[in-house]
């Protein structure tokens, strides 16, 4: 964990130079570290070995560079532990929770506000700790949530296409059209994401193409005046396991959109520029966590 690091790295001697026989820097070796970790001392320029054959060694004087790239998960992980993702219902529960919220956060706080087994968020909360986007006190709350990062890990595990089952269909009038009947559309389960959603905190541009979480596709299709498609579909709907797209979902100018950290999942797994929109999505965030943090 980055907090065991830094106050190592305290406690660490610098690198001396100017003397023909000796030379002292400091080395971080474990049995694994998680490409996180890795990271995170490389930003800091220190060098680090493992067991696994991972290894980046820098030194300006005398000049020695190594590297090498060993396992990008523990070998040595063993059963009833994290899995190495965050990909599956339990953890995608745990992670919109901790996006969501702020810290500091109970483990009992985070299991109710996720809803997901004890064994599900703690070993989701362990995985996060190796790989340095929470901190937590020891036996104690989690007190630190890097939320960006967090959010971009996930959506290497998690995809709006790839995690649920996607429908594609029409909508003849387009966007504004699709707008219109939903602020006529009640008692029907669905959740806006997408371009859609994002253009209401960070507008980006005219959105072209809905993404949309449903419970009933067909239903839903019904309802709004929908038509399927093979090819051409300006209208994507997404249901599956991944039902937590419909968490702290909100009704804004009378439609019901998704919470801005699961519509820049969304965005970050999207077809076409929905990756540059969820970068512009993720600015507006950092600069107003106050209005999507609880």
């Amino acid at each position: 964990m980055t907090r065991d690091l830094s106050g190592m790295l305290e406690r660490m001697p610098p690198i001396a130079h100017g003397r023909s026989d000796r030379l002292w820097f400091p080395l971080v070796i474990a049995r694994y570290l998680s490409p996180a970790v890795q990271t995170w001392l490389t930003e800091r320029d220190v060098p680090y070995v493992d067991a696994t054959g991972n290894m980046r060694i820098s030194i300006d004087s005398p000049g020695l560079y190594l590297r090498e790239v060993g396992a990008t998960r523990d070998p040595w992980r063993g059963p009833g532990r994290p899995l190495g993702t965050l990909s599956g219902h339990p953890a995608a529960r745990v992670v919109r929770a901790l996006l969501d919220f702020r810290s500091p956060m109970s483990m009992s706080d985070l299991i109710k506000k996720s809803g997901a087994s004890t064994g599900a968020a703690y070993r989701v909360v362990e995985f996060l700790e190796q790989e340095t986007l929470v901190e937590r006190v020891p036996r104690g709350p989690i007190d630190t949530i890097s939320w960006r990062r967090l959010l971009l890990r996930w959506s290497k595990d998690y995809g709006f296409q790839r995690s649920n089952t996607v429908y594609r269909y029409l909508e003849p009038r387009g966007m504004p059209n699709l707008l219109d009947k939903l602020r006529n559309t009640k008692d029907i389960g669905y959740a806006v994401t997408g371009s859609l959603a994002a253009h209401q905190w960070a507008p980006y541009a005219a959105a072209r193409l809905a993404m949309i979480h449903v419970d009933d596709p067909e239903q839903f299709a019904l309802a709004v005046g929908l038509r399927p498609v093979d090819t051409g579909a300006n209208v994507l709907l997404a249901t599956g396991a991944h039902n937590v797209a419909f968490d702290r979902a909100e009704m804004i100018d009378e439609i019901m959109l998704a919470a801005p950290s699961q519509t820049a999942a969304d965005l970050l797994t999207g077809p076409g520029r929905a990756p540059a929109e969820a970068m512009a999505l993720l600015d507006w965030m950092e600069e107003h966590e106050d209005q999507w943090r609880r």
